[in-house]
């Protein structure tokens, strides 16, 4: 295996690099208490601090996932996703069977690979999630807290629309409930 083709071609390196501080504020909080921060997005949101990484990836960093939240069995068309436990624990299915990840364990699903995260213990769960390329999850991460008031038709149109392709639509995202 080699290195990717060139991406850079200047001669002497840039000033580019993009900093968050541990201080920045979560992008969504829940009643719940669980926060999701958007470390690194796959295109610009908008948003004060942005950091976009131009479709490379997308990293987000959810905090305090509280005991019985999580998603259904699912795969994704276009991304990988994975996964990395940064305190407590989480229950993740690699599409066969059910782990008990705990701090510093890592789960990678290519695309197409089914797969579940739930929190299953009696205390919050926090963990880093990668999407490879970096699609909007944005979109998909903050229309999840409407998804009780759409029809079944207009629930799969919204899981169609990013790229998310559940086993079971009764079993769709239940974070941060």
């Amino acid at each position: 295996m080699s290195y990717p083709q060139d991406r850079y071609h200047g001669e002497n390196g840039e000033v580019s690099a993009s900093f968050r501080a541990a201080t920045e504020k979560p992008e969504l909080a829940s009643p719940s208490g669980m926060e999701t921060y958007y470390l690194a997005t796959g295109k610009p949101t908008g948003r004060e601090n942005d950091i976009a990484t131009n479709g490379e990836f997308g990293l987000y960093h959810v905090r305090n996932l509280p005991p019985g939240g999580g998603t259904g069995t699912h795969f994704h068309r276009t991304m990988s996703e994975s996964f990395f436990v940064t305190d407590g624990t989480l229950g993740v299915f690699d599409g066969v069977r059910w782990r008990e990840a705990s701090k510093g364990d890592f789960l990678y699903v290519p695309a197409g690979g089914l797969h579940s995260f739930t929190n299953r213990s009696d205390d919050p769960a926090s963990f880093l999630m990668l999407f490879t390329p970096g699609a909007p999850r944005e979109e998909y991460f903050e229309g999840v807290g409407h998804l009780a008031a759409l029809s079944r038709a207009e629930r799969e149109d919204f899981f169609r629309a990013h790229d998310s392709y559940f086993i079971d639509l009764g079993d769709g995202p239940k974070v941060g409930r």
